[in-house]
């Protein structure tokens, strides 16, 4: 045990990082801080990306008896306006960000963290939650899923569906071909994120053991799927949880000729492995700099959880156009907010209890895990191989990382300007 006086420095450090109020928080529950420089050193990190998400986490918390995390309010610089606070347990052993909505808010907000003075992430698992359409494919309203793939769908050029060839099935089509459903040729680098599957796993089973909200209103609007038989048969049932994976786009589409051909973007960026059935604006922004923070030694990636809850369905039932659809309340936003604290506590939770005989030293990924370049080592199952031979970025000599710079990650490409 720690002596007073080792404890009064720890505690002079964190007035001057956090203010006085916070630090006397922090110095009563010390055990959950670095050893070394006197950070805060959460075991579990909630990422939302706006208040009604917030809130669904803090009810759960609360209400599960895992802790209040408005017990401690730790300013951040460039943290978003509207967010400006990381909140924590009084024992900091579980904290949230807010990080703003859509993908420059999202990155601007935890590359704010990450490089925070005030933090000592090394340990840290990130749980990554969110509202999200939801495919009726896979899920429906209020339903869970947690992802091991995040792709960035929309990153592609597009013509307006009126002005398409004819023998396009779509207008989006990947940077560097001449058409859709072919790989990109051009490669930005945050295409596609996969993250630890046997961490993925056990959050899963987690996450069954909760509760899950419904709502009679939720499910009449589920009841308008039946009609489209077997292939919607999960759209017409009650909150679940599933595997499957999330869609990243800025904008917020609706309708089945865009969700079909996001599907299809799905399975050809991940070489056939993922299916899409939520789609967000923020994941494959955050998951870009966790993979930044990890090549510093920063975060560990194979801590990383994303989960998503349906809110609403991305296409419409039968005999409903994509615009009534989408102009419709489909009652399942609060159902969504709520499940996704419900669920996502049972993760937490069962990390802070299976802390010292499991998740201190890590849950070992069976799997790839990383971006599309192969910047944390290894070899992606997806795309073009790793930029690195399998070394990753930190480990690659210096020679190997200036051929990276030069070849730009781009192939042969009908357009070379960003659109």
């Amino acid at each position: 045990m720690r002596s007073f006086s080792c404890w009064a420095a720890v505690a002079l450090q964190l007035v001057h990082h956090l203010g006085p109020a916070t630090a006397a928080a922090v110095h009563h529950h010390g055990n959950h801080t670095s050893e070394n420089a006197g950070r805060i050193a959460p075991k579990a990190f909630i990422i939302s990306m706006f208040e009604p998400e917030t809130d669904g986490w803090q009810t759960s918390m609360v209400e599960s008896g895992t802790g209040n995390l408005t017990d401690i309010k730790i300013d951040v610089p460039g943290l978003s306006m509207l967010y400006p606070q990381v909140l924590c347990t009084a024992d900091t052993s579980v904290c949230q960000l807010t990080a703003g909505e859509s993908e420059i808010n999202a990155a601007a907000s935890i590359m704010a963290l990450v490089l925070s003075d005030k933090f000592d992430l090394r340990q840290t698992y990130f749980v990554v939650g969110g509202i999200a359409g939801v495919n009726p494919k896979y899920s429906t309203l209020g339903g869970v899923a947690l992802s091991r793939y995040v792709i960035q769908v929309a990153l592609q050029y597009e013509l307006d569906a009126r002005e398409k060839p004819d023998n396009f099935s779509t207008g989006y089509f990947a940077y560097g071909t001449k058409g859709p459903n072919q790989y990109p040729a051009t490669i930005y680098g945050t295409e596609v994120f996969e993250v630890n599957e046997a961490l993925r796993d056990v959050a899963y089973g987690f996450a069954q053991k909760a509760k899950l909200a419904d709502s009679a209103a939720g499910a009449e609007y589920r009841a308008k799927y039946k009609e489209a038989g077997a292939a919607y048969a999960a759209a017409t049932e009650g909150p679940s949880v599933v595997k499957c994976d999330t869609a990243t786009s800025d904008v917020y589409y609706s309708g089945t000729l865009l969700s079909e051909a996001f599907e299809t973007v799905t399975r050809v960026w991940t070489n056939g492995t993922g299916d899409y059935c939520m789609s967000a604006q923020e994941d494959n922004a955050v998951l870009e700099v966790l993979v930044r923070g990890a090549i510093q030694g920063l975060v560990d990636f194979g801590r990383v959880v994303v989960m998503r809850t349906g809110s609403d369905f991305d296409r419409p039932p039968p005999n409903v156009t994509s615009y009534q659809h989408l102009m419709t309340d489909q009652n399942g936003f609060s159902i969504a907010t709520t499940n996704l604290g419900r669920a996502g506590v049972e993760i937490v939770g069962g990390i802070l209890q299976g802390w010292e005989p499991t998740f201190q030293k890590g849950i070992k990924p069976t799997n790839y895990i990383g971006d599309i370049f192969g910047s944390l080592g290894g070899q992606p199952d997806f795309g073009p191989g790793s930029q690195t031979n399998g070394t990753g970025y930190a480990a690659a000599p210096k020679q190997a990382r200036a051929h990276m710079r030069a070849r730009g990650y781009r192939g042969p490409s009908v357009v070379r300007r960003r659109i």
